[in-house]
């Protein structure tokens, strides 16, 4: 933190010739190029505008000005209108004329018009022009941009359209649901699909939730290794754990610090903190408790250099067997024991056949592949699926789809037990994209949508296990599928275009 006060301060001394070394070449280039870009748009870039010229002339004028203790003296000239006071006034035409020649950032457009999707169409129009490309087959009208400003999507030219399967009813500990999957992968949600069936004809299947905590990990350095390592033992100690915990929930009604583990590398201390998110997935919300902890651990050890409020010991959207060992999110467990003529009629393979391939696929074909928590035929596929139907960040899929499938046989050979175990499952019911009309609805399908006043956290929690639950029968049907022989025949007929539908259907 103090390393980062002397570069802010630094920063401030630095002269402006140093940073901008060739103020004449770019007006020199600006002013040849002027007339090229603004015959790129219409009356309002053009030669023959007065206002224009007059502002043009303005801004060349001030990159070319001599440099004096570290401000540009620009010669005098008529003060531009700023964008905001002119561009409401002006037509689409215009805006997009000024987009074009450079006058008006695109990012300003929905501040300064203060209509989100004639923004979006400016800037649609704006990027046709610049690129050269037409954007046929991306829509434009249909949603709603101003649901996404300051929060989901930036700079937005239009939005794609995701087809969105149903796969169920999934039983799941005495409930079923019907889970949505937006997906343009052929099989995947006919798959599900059939492991659900084949669940809910044996009883359907069970799950537990056995830890629940988002984490984030800062890391500091010390001058010395010693130094960092007299941290490490204050964070540890049980004596000072109240008095973080204080600091730490602070900031939010839901967080609440779980625990504190540090890792030491050198004169450096990695410290991974862990806390409940509500229903909320919960990355800003530690973020900020873990700021506060690190603002009050400053006047004790000021020599404290805060280099990053994260430092991949969380770990976040990546592989990392933290994550595998310790959890992140959500850890589950789900399991189900599928009868020996299920396997057999929705199936169409066998018990012991199964459990083999179970053990050399999922099992060893993955240690010789050197998988970190991949131990699963395709988690990640049902992951990310339900991940993009209910808003959940589909970058987190990463360590979401962390799992090991388990099979055997049960009840004398004759029934089969599956279970995968999930330990970082991070979704959430509010905030980010869960408020979007299309992924709420897909929440409201569910029964997690929002918040649960009355018990904090249990619909994010509930969200989990109905993801492990929709893996679990991806699990069944894909192995099933694969030690049947029957992958191959599947896709072929499944997953390409045919327009004959009959065809299909046959």
């Amino acid at each position: 933190m103090r390393r980062w006060r002397e570069k802010k301060s630094s920063n401030r001394s630095l002269s402006m010739p140093s940073i901008y070394p060739s103020f004449s070449p770019l007006s020199q280039q600006l002013h040849h190029s002027s007339t090229s870009l603004v015959s790129l748009a219409s009356p309002l870039c053009s030669p023959s505008s007065p206002r224009t010229m007059t502002k043009l002339r303005s801004f060349l004028r001030l990159l070319s000005s001599p440099v004096s203790d570290n401000k540009v003296i620009a010669s005098p000239a008529p003060v531009a209108e700023p964008a905001s006071l002119v561009l409401p006034e002006c037509n689409d035409e215009e805006i997009i004329a000024s987009v074009v020649c450079g006058k008006t950032p695109s990012y300003s457009l929905e501040s300064v018009l203060g209509d989100c999707h004639r923004a979006t169409a400016i800037r649609r129009e704006a990027l046709r022009r610049i690129s050269g490309r037409e954007l046929e087959g991306l829509p434009l009208d249909g949603f709603d941009y101003g649901s996404i400003l300051g929060q989901c999507c930036e700079l937005p030219v239009g939005y794609v359209q995701l087809p969105v399967g149903i796969a169920g009813p999934l039983m799941l500990d005495g409930r079923e649901f019907y889970v949505p999957m937006a997906t343009t992968e052929g099989c995947l949600v006919a798959s599900a699909n059939r492991g659900c069936k084949a669940m809910a004809e044996s009883g359907g299947a069970s799950s537990v939730l056995f830890r629940d905590g988002m984490t984030r990990a800062p890391v500091v350095r010390f001058p010395t290794a010693a130094r960092a390592a007299e941290l490490k033992f204050f964070l540890e100690e049980s004596d000072n754990y109240d008095t973080l915990s204080v600091v730490f929930n602070r900031s939010s009604r839901f967080a609440r610090l779980q625990g504190i583990k540090c890792s030491l590398a050198g004169r450096n201390l990695y410290v991974r903190f862990s806390c409940s998110t509500g229903d909320a997935m919960g990355m800003n919300m530690v973020s900020k408790g873990v700021q506060n902890v690190l603002d009050y651990l400053q006047n004790g050890f000021p020599d404290m250099d805060v280099i990053s409020i994260s430092s991949n010991f969380c770990s976040d959207k990546k592989p990392a067997a933290v994550n595998w060992i310790e959890g992140r999110g959500k850890s589950v467990v789900c399991e189900a024991v599928i009868k020996e003529d299920v396997v057999k009629k929705v199936l169409k393979t066998t018990v012991s056949a199964l459990v083999e391939l179970n053990t050399i696929k999922n099992l060893a074909g993955s240690a010789v592949a050197g998988a970190l928590g991949g131990y699963n035929a395709h988690a990640s596929n049902i992951v990310t699926a339900i991940f993009i139907a209910t808003g959940q960040d589909p970058a987190q899929n990463v360590e979401s789809s962390h799992c090991i499938t388990m099979m055997e046989a049960v009840n004398k050979g004759k029934d089969l037990h599956i279970s995968v175990t999930m330990p970082s499952i991070e979704v959430g019911t509010v905030g980010g994209g869960t408020q979007l009309a299309s992924q709420s609805a897909c929440l409201d399908l569910l029964g997690v949508k929002g918040s649960c006043f009355e018990s904090p956290g249990s619909n994010a929690r509930l969200l989990a296990t109905i993801v492990a639950g929709a893996v679990l029968a991806g699990e069944l049907s894909l192995m099933s599928a694969l030690a049947a022989g029957h992958l191959v025949r599947s896709h072929m007929k499944y997953n390409r275009s045919v327009k004959d539908v009959s065809k299909v259907a046959s």
